[in-house]
């Protein structure tokens, strides 16, 4: 292989063929998780994701966590603050997050290792959770007072399968919460990297407005975005053993390994 393809260069750390090769790996296993996502809505009973809904319902309403309602009549009674957590759970999920991929490989690369398998194996996990436990979102449930904030903002309703969003949308997908899965995926590295306290409190909240985003636009329950969180930890341990079989190659600390090392 020449040696151009593999040499360092300012934003490459690794030379243009593992930022390739990097690049590839994540995109595809991004669009198989939301293809395979949005087919999963096909294969279930509305019934038992209701059911499952129910439950969560009175689960929170036992540990006295049933916020939901809260949480969106707040966001109701600040003026632009629904709008603008609808806009965020639209965009931040995608954006936000690639963005931040990107930031880490960059700068980072030392860590990029163990967030990206950390995002491949929270991908598994919540398609496993969206198959074993299909669940209505607050939204969809009856008798909750919640309303789709999204829906009202955009005037897109995910669930006409005619268009191009409800083909590849699980109205039934909500456990776990991969919103505030993905934000943890992000905010924890990240506020663990970054040199700037202000960066490292900024990063370290991020999640929690998250968390607050889809229950405020009636997209997940608070026990959602805890699934997310077991997800997410579950995931966490893995990458990290994974990381152990090539301790030389990357790990997670910008301590750990010089700047520039390989990921």
């Amino acid at each position: 292989m020449p040696v151009a393809l593999t040499r360092p260069r300012r934003f490459l750390p690794n030379g243009i063929v593992d930022a390739l090769v990097q690049l590839v790996v994540v995109a595809v296993a991004y669009v198989l998780y939301q293809s395979t996502r949005g087919a999963v809505g096909d294969q279930i009973g509305a019934s038992q994701a209701f059911a499952n809904a129910d439950w969560i319902v009175s689960t929170e309403q036992a540990l006295h966590l049933d916020m939901e309602a809260g949480v969106q009549s707040f966001a109701q009674s600040v003026p632009g603050l629904m709008d603008l957590s609808s806009l965020m759970y639209v965009n931040a999920q995608f954006s936000v997050t690639f963005g931040a991929m990107i930031y880490i490989y960059i700068r980072h690369n030392q860590a990029f290792g163990f967030v990206r398998n950390m995002f491949l194996g929270a991908w598994v996990l919540a398609l496993v959770g969206y198959i074993a436990m299909p669940t209505a979102p607050p939204r969809l449930v009856p008798g909750l007072g919640i309303h789709d904030a999204v829906a009202e903002l955009t005037n897109v309703d995910p669930s006409d399968q005619n268009s191009n969003v409800g083909k590849l949308y699980n109205p039934y997908a909500a456990v776990p919460s991969m919103h505030v899965g993905f934000a943890l995926m992000i905010g924890v590295p990240l506020a663990r990297l970054s040199k700037r306290r202000v960066s490292r409190v900024l990063w370290a909240l991020y999640p929690l407005l998250v968390l607050f985003v889809v229950m405020a636009t009636g997209n997940h329950f608070f026990l959602d975005g805890v699934f997310g969180a077991l997800a997410v930890a579950i995931s966490a341990l893995v990458a990290r053993r994974l990381g152990m079989l090539r301790p030389h190659a990357w790990q997670f600390s910008r301590r750990a390994v010089p700047e520039g090392a390989a990921s």
